[in-house]
């Protein structure tokens, strides 16, 4: 007979994540296309399930985490400051100094192109560059990712980990910004 403690750990997690969503044996089955008493045989370490079984079971429950995640478009900042491309980088320094902001979306009049950080600002001031000489496009770094609105938090994090800013978009228009400073205000 098996035993729980020596179950594969995906088979020991379809018990909590069945739990987490508060769904009992009956309603998993129903929604997986499995018979009720395969799920308790699981659970309790009875049985030596199928692959594709236990497949269905895990993609119903995984489905329904990625269902309650919430979305990019939950998690933005809707308001959008950015700077032109052809613009003096002192302009570009005052727009992040007014509104407490450590980077700006560049534009060039069609889209975003770029991307103005304190990070960049500092190391060309390292370099010796006089900044009242530079323009945006001299400090200017790759344009941050653009995300859709129905983009789970998942992937937005995992982004936020290469990335300081992120564009959230909404057919092909952008909608508002997330950064690392938005997502830690949602902790807590």
């Amino acid at each position: 007979m098996w035993q729980t403690s020596s179950l594969n750990p995906e088979l020991q997690e379809i018990k909590q994540l069945r739990k987490k969503h508060s769904l009992t044996q009956a309603q998993l089955a129903k929604l997986a296309g499995v018979s009720q008493s395969l799920v308790a045989k699981i659970e309790a370490g009875t049985i030596d399930p199928t692959f594709s079984h236990v497949k269905r079971i895990l993609e119903v429950l995984h489905s329904m985490e990625t269902e309650k995640e919430p979305k990019a478009g939950q998690l933005i900042t809707h308001r959008i400051i950015v700077v032109g491309k052809s613009e003096p980088l002192s302009k570009a320094i005052r727009e992040m100094k007014n509104y407490g902001i450590s980077q700006l979306p560049v534009t060039d009049g069609r889209g975003i192109v770029g991307l103005v950080s304190e990070t960049a600002i500092i190391e060309k001031m390292a370099e010796g560059r006089e900044l009242s000489k530079l323009g945006v496009k001299d400090v200017m770094e790759e344009a941050p990712p653009v995300v859709a609105m129905a983009t789970p938090m998942a992937a937005v994090t995992e982004l936020l980990r290469h990335s300081s800013l992120i564009i959230v978009a909404e057919n092909g228009k952008p909608k508002g910004v997330i950064t690392k400073a938005d997502m830690l205000k949602r902790i807590g």
